[in-house]
């Protein structure tokens, strides 16, 4: 193989396609989950939050206006390390309730769990799970006020004919005001889906290989002791692939958006034109 295609080829061939390589390849399946799921239900915290905020009754309105409020302000980092490890110790602690003796707690050597039994190992799979709902928490408070301000900006008029021809509060709601809110919240929610694509590269501070992580690992000087030193540190032309993959992910994402623009505002224009 080497006498055809070069001794440089080869070693490209072979460094690129190698396991821990493989695995980086593999591991971006892992922010693009992250991004659809965290994404998914942001959209669906957004229109849980904006439905509360305009509630008629007080205790529900307090509610929406608290979650996007303060959930907005909460650092990234900060939320995203301390759901999924407030989520774990609850469920320990429920599981101790049940299983553990105080045999078994006056056994253990750790101070947490109260006894091993009660000690639940996550892998990647759990740990995916509870950082797409971390960002789904964080990222549906921003969602939030754009989904109300947008509901907002549905004209009164239409609502009020909707319910002088008999429909409901409800039915309003999701019909008229749910339906015709979408020309006006999706640019802000293309700005919403683009920071949460972003906050995907902390998916590592949560013990998950993804593709930061691996290109931290793979750019690092690099040392084998039957072949010597095989690079230096390479770690920003890994970094720059991850900086296409963002770049690419993100044109993509305004195209999407542009679509689905075009697609929500088609009644809109043809009303205006008739």
């Amino acid at each position: 193989m080497r006498d055809g295609i070069g001794d440089d080829a080869a070693f490209w061939i072979g460094y690129l396609t190698n396991g821990k390589h493989l695995a980086w390849y593999a591991s971006f399946q892992f922010t693009i989950f992250a991004a659809l799921l965290g994404g998914t239900l942001a959209l669906v915290f957004g229109l849980v939050g904006a439905g509360l905020k305009s509630s008629r009754f007080l205790p529900l309105r307090a509610i929406g206006d608290f979650y996007s409020a303060i959930v907005r302000g909460v650092p990234d980092v900060l939320f995203f390390l301390f759901f999924p490890l407030a989520f774990e110790q609850t469920v320990e602690w429920f599981v101790a309730t049940q299983v553990c003796t105080p045999e078994t707690i006056a056994a253990s050597t750790s101070p947490w769990p109260p006894c091993r039994e009660a000690n639940w190992f996550l892998g990647t799979t759990e740990y995916l799970i509870l950082a797409s709902v971390s960002l789904g928490l964080v990222y549906g408070a921003f969602a939030t006020n754009v989904i109300h301000g947008a509901m907002r900006a549905v004209p009164h008029g239409q609502l009020e004919a909707a319910r002088a021809y008999g429909f409901s509060d409800a039915q309003v709601f999701w019909r008229f005001q749910i339906r015709q809110m979408w020309v006006y919240a999706l640019p802000g929610l293309s700005n919403v889906w683009l920071l949460l694509v972003k906050a995907t590269s902390l998916l590592s501070l949560l013990q998950i290989a993804d593709i930061v992580l691996w290109a931290d690992r793979l750019g690092a000087p690099n040392f084998l002791p039957a072949v010597g030193l095989v690079h230096g540190d390479w770690r920003w032309r890994y970094y720059l692939v991850l900086l296409i993959f963002y770049i690419l992910v993100t044109w993509l994402s305004e195209r999407g958006f542009e679509a689905l623009m075009r697609r929500a505002g088609r009644g809109m224009l043809n009303e205006a034109r008739g």
